[in-house]
C-alpha cells in the first residue's frame, strides 16, 4: 500500500481542530518533532495513554520516525489536523 502523503507534499493544517478535544486513534495530526522541535511531523494517532500522552505512528512503519523511536508526545505537541494537500498540483485534494 502506498502512503497517502509523500515527501514534498504541502498541506493545509487546521490549528483549532483539537482545541476542545484530544485527537482520536486513527486521526491524522501534525505535531512538533520531539527530536527536532523546529520540524513538524504528520502522523496517525495510534493511542492515547492513561496519562494523556499521544502515541504517533507513521503510515510506513519501516521508514517512519514515530513514537517507536521517541515515545509518546504531550498533547501540547499536537499542532493541528492536516486536511488538504495544495502542492504538488497533480495531487491537490483532501488528506485523511
Amino acid at each position: 500500500m502506498q502512503p497517502g502523503l509523500l515527501p514534498g507534499d504541502w498541506l493545509l493544517v487546521d490549528p483549532r481542530a483539537f482545541a476542545a478535544r484530544l485527537p482520536r486513534p486513527g486521526e491524522l495530526v501534525a505535531a512538533l518533532d520531539p527530536t527536532e522541535p523546529s520540524r513538524w511531523l504528520v502522523k496517525r494517532v495510534a493511542a492515547i495513554t492513561s496519562d494523556g500522552r499521544i502515541e504517533l505512528l507513521g503510515d510506513s512503519p519501516e521508514v517512519s520516525t514515530d513514537s517507536r523511536s521517541f515515545g509518546a508526545v504531550e498533547a501540547g505537541a499536537i499542532i493541528g489536523r492536516p486536511w488538504a494537500r495544495y502542492w504538488p498540483l497533480a495531487r491537490i485534494g483532501p488528506v485523511s
